[in-house]
């Protein structure tokens, strides 16, 4: 009997230390550290051999690795911290794309293991960013792991960051490099940048089923393999799925995925004759890791000192106390946010959403931590050009976020929250008034919806400030799309956000009452507005 042990790191995001970044010091559960730690003392308990994959999206996401990106403008700090882990494989995840094509290419030239993507090809239709899979052999063990990635990055992306690349199906490549994959291998194992577009246990529909995670039918469809590896949508799987153990280890480093393989031995080779996946929890690991504590200190302190430069000061309650209070009532700082996206896309109608339910909001005093720990994401703006009818669907797309039950019970839609939270898709639009109506069925909530005062006809001709992820369709906002827009400002959000408040300080913000949430056959107002 042989045995192997195969660990994922999957979503880290640029998690080095255990810290949000929110305040200064911070012990979270999560964070590379903790991982090196836990990964070392793992593999100091085996018998037999290991391997450890990555499965993507180590660039972005953090506030250390927006310094990096936004100080050094190459990766190459941040790849040289991951480098001190013993990856054997990587995979491309689809944050890897959020700076652009260079960035990405250079950290694929610096990191120490292969990057595996068999499924981005360049315009000869080979696999672009790197070999379609790896064999590796450990203690007489043949394994094959086959790379792949979610194929909906271009609804997500703006065309220059993926310039010259073609994404297909995972389900298409796997069957197209499996077999020859097999044939020279005792395992096969797919490390996949991409989720379950349905329930596990129940194969019932758990989001739109349009490409985005195709985990069941990689399941249902793609004979051989043994093992697969998932990402992407942060939740948390150790199962056996119809034969195939599966894991998926969250995000920023809170668990370390693994998977235990047995194989007997015959005179016709291994024959796989079980797995046990687990999911290895960081919280109560210490210490971390001390050799790679020391590397990463400098950039460590250099990341506390930017993110304490004072940026200005804002007058007005923007402090959020309650996420989804302010969600649904509005507040100063959603109304803020869009006032930046309108003096710099020069309109007067924008939407922007809450993206996390951790997000403070602002104190009076605002410094480069506060702006960089609430707006999370690299994003930047971008004018699209609308109807009436264009802006009320997306309106209409947002409303779906509330369910009320027969008491007028109020919650939030339980396909907003798995597999995975969504609340950065709930938008909230100011230059316009609207009402929604949660008696009304879903796609007619939008009862009421002016703009200067007067109705918006489905045929007029509107300007939207969003940023770029919704402009060109992300979260499944279809009328939505590259070719609406009409113009962009190019500077990240979070630049954006500094440099008007450092021009206006103090500025003034309060929330405006310009939308209300009812329910009119109950006569309840759950805005507060």
């Amino acid at each position: 009997m042989k045995t192997l042990t195969i660990f994922e790191t999957s979503d880290v995001h640029g998690y080095i230390y255990p810290s949000n970044y929110q305040q200064k010091e911070e012990n979270q559960p999560f964070g590379l550290l903790k991982i090196a730690q836990l990964y070392q003392q793992e593999v100091a308990a085996l018998d037999g051999p290991s391997l450890l994959i990555d499965n993507g999206d180590i660039l972005q996401g953090s506030p250390l690795s927006y310094y990096v990106k936004k100080e050094h403008d190459v990766p190459d700090e941040l790849i040289r911290l991951y480098n001190e882990l013993p990856y054997d494989v990587g995979v491309v995840g689809n944050h890897e794309f959020n700076y652009g094509l260079p960035y990405l290419k250079r950290a694929i030239e610096q990191l120490n293991h292969p990057i595996l993507s068999a499924n981005i090809l360049d315009e000869t239709g080979s696999p672009a960013l790197g070999k379609p899979y790896e064999i590796i052999e450990k203690d007489g063990i043949r394994c094959g792991i086959l790379g792949l990635t979610t194929q909906h990055i271009p609804h997500w992306e703006h065309p220059s960051h993926y310039e010259g690349l073609t994404f297909k199906s995972a389900v298409e490549m796997a069957k197209h490099f499996i077999p020859e994959l097999r044939a020279q291998v005792d395992v096969v194992i797919v490390s996949y940048h991409g989720g379950f577009e349905k329930d596990l246990d129940t194969r019932e529909e758990t989001e739109v089923q349009n490409g985005e995670n195709e985990g069941i039918r990689l399941l249902e469809e793609v004979a051989d393999i043994d093992v697969l590896l998932a990402g992407h949508q942060h939740n948390h799987y150790a199962q056996v799925v119809d034969g195939t153990p599966i894991v998926m280890p969250g995000h920023k480093g809170s668990y370390l995925g693994k998977v235990t393989l047995h194989f007997s031995e015959s005179e016709t080779g291994l024959h796989l004759e079980d797995a046990i996946p687990e999911l290895l929890p960081v919280e109560e690991i210490t210490p971390i890791d001390d050799a790679l504590q020391s590397k990463a200190e400098p950039l460590h302190q250099a990341v506390n000192e930017w993110l304490d430069q004072p940026i200005g000061r804002v007058e007005g309650n923007l402090l959020i106390e309650d996420a989804h209070e302010a969600r649904l009532t509005g507040h100063a700082y959603v109304d803020f946010i869009n006032q930046v996206q309108m003096a710099y896309g020069q309109v007067d109608i924008s939407g922007t959403s809450i993206f996390r339910d951790d997000v403070l909001g602002l104190a009076e005093e605002v410094t480069t931590r506060d702006i960089v720990t609430n707006y999370i994401y690299p994003n930047t703006i971008a004018v699209a050009e609308l109807t009436g009818a264009e802006l009320k669907a997306a309106l209409e797309q947002s409303a779906e976020y509330y369910v009320v039950d027969d008491a007028g019970q109020l919650s939030i839609n339980p396909a907003w929250c798995d597999p995975k939270p969504k609340p950065y898709n709930y938008d909230m639009y100011a230059g316009v008034q609207y009402t929604i109506d949660l008696a009304q069925p879903v796609g007619d909530r939008i009862t009421t919806l002016h703009y200067h005062g007067e109705p918006i006809r489905p045929d007029q001709t509107l300007e939207v400030a969003v940023n770029l992820y919704r402009a060109v369709g992300g979260g499944d906002y279809t009328m939505f799309n590259a070719d609406k827009i009409v113009r962009e400002v190019t500077v990240p959000m979070t630049e954006l956000i500094a440099d008007y408040i450092a021009e206006h300080t103090p500025v003034q913000v309060t929330a405006t009452s310009n939308f209300q949430v009812i329910h009119s056959e109950l006569d309840r107002i759950y805005s507060t507005q």
